[in-house]
């Protein structure tokens, strides 16, 4: 967290200087000017590109992720959101980002290892409470659906946590209906059903 910090000032510092220089160029214009400006864009840049939730936003198309080196970072963000909210929301919470982010590794090709990644992310997801952006689960669990994913959701169902067993329900039900559009109208519906 300390590093994130740090690298989240520098990102901010560069920014800050990047938007300075941008604001001197409107009032007065030069080479150097030109120059200095450019240098400044490459550093703020470069330092996004290591700093959560900047890192993840110049990735490639779905069809890509599994060749980008960045997956494995991609997948920590989730991971962390999932594990440790709290300190995912002081430090790189970005919940546009997680949402594109599911969305694209759902819509990825993916090899057996970051399904299998994915598949232990989805179980833990299920077993906690709801957070902002989860319902984009169900697209993911869609795409790597299987026994082994099943037999997670079938382990949620049986916790003693009510929302555990709710929300692994409800995933159940709509990897069962997978045509069934995942709306908010549909999860209502879902809950009003009597699934006794």
């Amino acid at each position: 967290m300390a590093h994130l910090t740090r690298m989240q000032d520098l990102v901010r510092a560069a920014l800050d200087a990047y938007n300075h220089l941008l604001l001197l160029g409107r009032h007065s214009a030069g080479p150097q000017l030109d120059a200095a400006t450019a240098e400044a864009n490459d550093l703020w840049r470069a330092r996004q590109a290591h700093s959560f939730p900047d890192s993840l936003w110049g990735r490639p198309a779905a069809a890509d992720l599994t060749d980008w080196p960045g997956l494995p970072y991609a997948l920590l963000f989730l991971e962390r959101e999932a594990r440790y909210p709290e300190e995912w929301t002081r430090g790189a919470k970005s919940w546009g980002t997680k949402q594109r982010l599911i969305r694209d590794l759902a819509a990825a090709r993916l090899d057996a290892r970051t399904r299998a990644k994915l598949v232990e992310l989805i179980g833990i997801v299920v077993a906690r409470p709801y957070r902002c952006k989860d319902r984009e689960f169900v697209r993911l669990a869609r795409s790597v659906d299987g026994e082994d994913l099943r037999r997670g959701i079938a382990a949620a169902a049986a916790f003693d946590s009510p929302w555990a067993r709710i929300h692994a329900g409800y995933l159940e039900w709509m990897l069962d209906h997978p045509d069934t559009p995942n709306s908010r109208r549909v999860w209502r519906t879902w809950l009003a059903t009597d699934r006794a």
